[in-house]
């Protein structure tokens, strides 16, 4: 088994850590990280990594915990991470496995995934600093893709479960063939109180589940009924967000929802977006807002990554203050 960074010589500086994370809430992004081969060139991604860079970009302090090979482009994955908003300290290096690759192609400007194994993050270890910031954490964002391997799946649904009861747990579907099952989909949804998932994954998530799966108009907005299925089956389940594309979001709780009709975009690629939605719903969600401003929040940003090349594009503060500002209107 490779060994964690810290094994590699890096010392976690603590209280440093304490002093920054004073600043803002403590999240935690969880699971993969990797390069996405696009045709244009190699690009740092992975759904966990995207969305630190942008919880990060609104103000709190993020920590990403994944795993990188110890080889090139291990190296260069620390290097862009060095340069980013985002705490990458207590990324593990494995001298064993290669760092993750992602091959993405485009079909009618959707991306298309060809996901290579094994990774680097297949081995998440448990350590003890992993779950000692998992104890203070105000939230986590996990998914299923990094929950493929017996590993990283034991390690995730362990640190997540050793947050605090207050802690925003968000369970990114993220659903990649061949790599989910359902025993991974309950098991997770049992440990989150946000589910996250694309209209596309809604009737698979309920198929993997057992649950119903309405079609009939008659009844209501399938997936609106889809949410209330899932906050009925799962007690600790408070909200439900499904995204949409360009026609906006859904969000579901228990006693009201929201339904933001998107933002018009000129799209240059969707790789990231929803990691954005996704950072920005868990901001303001910590921030106590209310539903509608968590919606035009997660529509704002997943918007602007759209239009953007890449899932980490450059952020000035002009456009982060116009983006706030529309935000708060």
């Amino acid at each position: 088994m490779g060994r964690a960074r810290e094994a590699k010589g890096v010392k976690i500086d603590w209280q440093q850590m304490e002093k920054t994370s004073s600043k803002g809430r403590l999240i935690l992004g969880l699971g993969e990280v990797l390069w996405d081969v696009l045709p244009e060139g190699p690009r740092l991604g992975g759904a966990p990594a995207n969305f630190a860079v942008m919880a990060s970009r609104l103000g709190n302090h993020v920590a990403l915990l994944s795993r990188v090979g110890w080889d090139d482009l291990g190296k260069q994955a620390l290097d862009r991470l060095e340069s980013l908003p985002v705490d990458a300290s207590l990324v593990q290096i494995d001298s064993r496995h290669e760092t993750g690759r992602v091959t993405v192609s485009f079909e009618d400007g959707q991306p298309q995934y060809t996901i290579h194994q094994p990774a680097a993050w297949d081995s998440l270890e448990l350590t003890e600093d992993w779950v000692r910031i998992a104890s203070r954490a105000d939230a986590v964002c996990f998914g299923s893709l990094a929950q493929r391997g017996l590993e990283s799946r034991q390690t995730i649904q362990t640190l997540v479960a050793q947050t605090p009861p207050a802690c925003v747990r968000v369970f990114d579907v993220n659903l990649r063939k061949p790599f989910y099952t359902s025993e991974v989909v309950e098991e997770s949804i049992e440990l989150a109180t946000v589910i996250k998932m694309n209209e596309v994954e809604v009737p698979l998530v309920l198929e993997l589940l057992g649950l119903p799966i309405e079609h009939d108009p008659l009844l209501g907005d399938p997936l609106r009924l889809g949410a209330r299925s899932l906050l009925g089956e799962f007690p600790s389940l408070k909200i439900v967000a499904i995204t949409r594309g360009d026609r906006g979001s859904l969000l579901v709780t228990r006693k009201e929802s929201d339904d933001h009709p998107g933002i018009p975009t000129r799209v240059v690629d969707t790789v990231g977006a929803g990691d954005a939605f996704t950072a920005a719903l868990t901001h303001y969600l910590l921030l106590g807002a209310d539903l509608a401003t968590v919606n035009e929040a997660g529509n704002r940003w997943g918007s602007w990554v759209a239009s953007q090349a890449g899932s980490m594009p450059d952020l000035t503060d002009e456009v982060r203050a116009a983006i706030t500002s529309a935000i708060s209107r």
